[in-house]
């Protein structure tokens, strides 16, 4: 990891984490401690003084063996790097992790917003079913900001190119569209030209499987979905949508809605400049 990598997540009060639950099903959260929370002994560890809470899909599945994805994120300077590795041990505080890649990501689609930290309440957890609840509803429809986590088929075999990986995505409030279909939840969200990686989009193609966490980062609420994706690489809806690229669509299987999750609040966004080349369902509506 490189020194520049190392000294960012160094800085931060929270860190992005992606990983697989028993069933290896795919969740983002956010772990949240003190700046240097996060340590660096060498360029191929970390280690992370922190753990899900309580209610969270990923409380206790963290262990030695664990493929995670983990992205460090400073909204207010729009900085972002990110990180995949194994874990090599955990205990009853925290997780290290053996660095398998490192690499930095350009300041695109990140509404710039400065944190505080505040008094920590007692969260209350709700478990949302595929048919999702209209709070959490409301609550992405809402969003400007998500968090998406994949893996590779055989993530937990430790080859290098293979792993968990956890990203960011942006766009205008109310760019993740929510429909109902067949008894449950449909998102279905564009994806703007970025760093060409293709980290995530190339494992949803091999095992369309993600996990979507989406913040309210006005109340420290949280929302954590797990459930089956799909990448739209054609049609009339990516054609009418201004700036996308492709879609993603998730079909919700599972979710966890945690009231009063984080004790951190966030200053109102900054918008990127970059949305304002970017188009809206609205509009997609209106061209079809």
């Amino acid at each position: 990891m490189p020194d520049q990598h190392r000294e960012l997540f160094g800085r931060l009060p929270f860190l992005i984490l992606g990983a697989l639950d028993d069933a290896d099903r795919p969740w983002a959260t956010m772990l949240v401690g003190a700046p240097g929370f996060v340590t660096t002994p060498d360029a191929w560890t970390m280690r992370i003084d922190a753990l899900p809470g309580r209610g969270d899909p990923l409380a206790g599945v963290l262990a030695a063996g664990s493929p995670v994805g983990l992205l460090g994120i400073q909204l207010e300077t729009r900085r972002r790097n990110r990180m995949n590795g194994m874990i090599e041990a955990a205990d009853e505080v925290g997780f290290t992790v053996h660095v398998g890649q490192s690499f930095g990501n350009c300041p695109q689609y990140i509404q710039a917003r400065e944190p505080r930290r505040v008094a920590g309440g007692e969260p209350l957890a709700r478990r949302e079913t595929a048919l999702l609840s209209p709070t959490a509803t409301a609550m992405i429809e809402a969003a400007d900001t998500f968090f998406i986590a994949s893996a590779a088929p055989a993530a937990r075999l430790g080859r290098p190119a293979e792993g968990v990986d956890v990203s960011h995505r942006g766009g205008k409030p109310g760019f993740v569209r929510v429909t109902a279909a067949a008894g449950g939840t449909v998102l279905t969200a564009p994806d703007f030209n970025g760093n060409s990686f293709f980290n995530t989009f190339g494992n949803l193609v091999l095992n369309p499987r993600a996990g979507l966490l989406f913040v309210d980062f006005s109340t420290g609420d949280v929302l954590a979905l797990t459930g089956e994706a799909e990448v739209i690489w054609d049609g009339p809806e990516l054609d009418a949508f201004t700036g996308a690229e492709r879609l993603l669509r998730l079909r919700v299987t599972e979710g966890m809605s945690i009231a009063g999750a984080l004790p951190l609040r966030w200053s109102p966004p900054e918008a990127a400049r970059q949305l304002a080349a970017t188009g809206s369902w609205d509009e997609v509506a209106r061209a079809l």
